[in-house]
């Protein structure tokens, strides 16, 4: 790969990024980091700290912080582990769940405003290439 690939790439993500944290710090009323952790326990169900962690490649004690906030605002709550009765399992609740869906509409119909001139064929081709692009970094960062 040319450096000039490298350099336009490396421009385009952090203007992506940058405009993304812009745009959620003015619409959104989740933080990034709970939209995450909400749309993680959402998806796949409850999971503790270790899990969690581990598949959002953070460490524990962010992920601690990070879900102690959420329970304090009762988007999640703790459940006992069945398996281990010393350790425990974030669970969303439905104040969570409306607060993650409400949140989540309001990205997906930005979107749709952003792209509302691009062509079927063009929005497909850049969700699939962002697809690929954060499969290849999950599977670098588990080496």
């Amino acid at each position: 790969m040319s450096d000039e690939s490298l350099d336009l790439i490396e421009q385009q993500v952090t203007d992506f990024i940058r405009r993304i944290v812009l745009t959620e710090k003015r619409h959104d009323s989740l933080d990034r980091s709970a939209y995450i952790l909400l749309r993680q326990l959402s998806s796949y169900g409850p999971a503790g700290v270790k899990s969690l962690a581990e598949e959002l490649h953070l460490d524990i004690s962010t992920v601690s912080r990070q879900a102690a906030a959420l329970v304090e605002k009762k988007y999640v709550e703790k459940i006992p582990n069945p398996e281990d009765g010393r350790a425990y399992f974030y669970q969303i609740t439905a104040i969570g769940s409306q607060e993650l869906e409400e949140n989540k509409q309001r990205r997906f119909d930005r979107l749709a405003r952003i792209l509302e001139d691009w062509s079927e064929e063009d929005k497909e081709k850049f969700g699939h290439l962002l697809q690929k692009y954060n499969q290849t970094v999950n599977q670098k960062m588990n080496l």
